[in-house]
């Protein structure tokens, strides 16, 4: 398995860039420019943010599976300790919205340093009539 902490060129590897917010090129902390959206670019090295196509496949997977595990915690609690309502509201809102913000800026982060590495581009036209 290859080494995921840094590439040869001083790339940050794709674990460190996705935690960390670290540009894909230099390593720079420069990645957002908003809680969970993209700077335009890099203010270090230049690379353009713009033309890496994220999307918004994490977003889909975080709301199922955060969903899905404060459900089950919320049932827990509930048949464990049968709290009133107001505790699950003090409870879990903000475990859901630290954990979708922390969620989305690591998914969006890695999904666009994997782009960078396999040099990903959308495909024309062009790229399917090229045999």
């Amino acid at each position: 398995m290859a080494d995921d902490s840094q590439s040869p060129n001083g790339q940050p590897g794709l674990g460190q860039a996705a935690l960390f917010g670290l540009c894909p090129q230099c390593g720079g902390k420069t990645l957002f420019g908003s809680l969970t959206g993209f700077a335009p670019r890099c203010r270090a090295c230049g690379l353009d943010y713009s033309s890496f196509n994220v999307g918004d496949g994490p977003a889909a997977f975080l709301t199922m599976i955060i969903g899905a595990v404060v459900v089950g915690l919320a049932l827990w609690v509930e048949f464990t300790f049968g709290p009133p309502l107001w505790v699950h509201v003090v409870l879990w809102l903000p475990v859901i919205t630290l954990g979708t913000v922390w969620g989305l800026r690591v998914s969006k982060a890695a999904l666009l340093a994997a782009e960078y590495r396999r040099n990903a581009r959308e495909a024309t036209g062009k790229d399917v009539r090229e045999e």
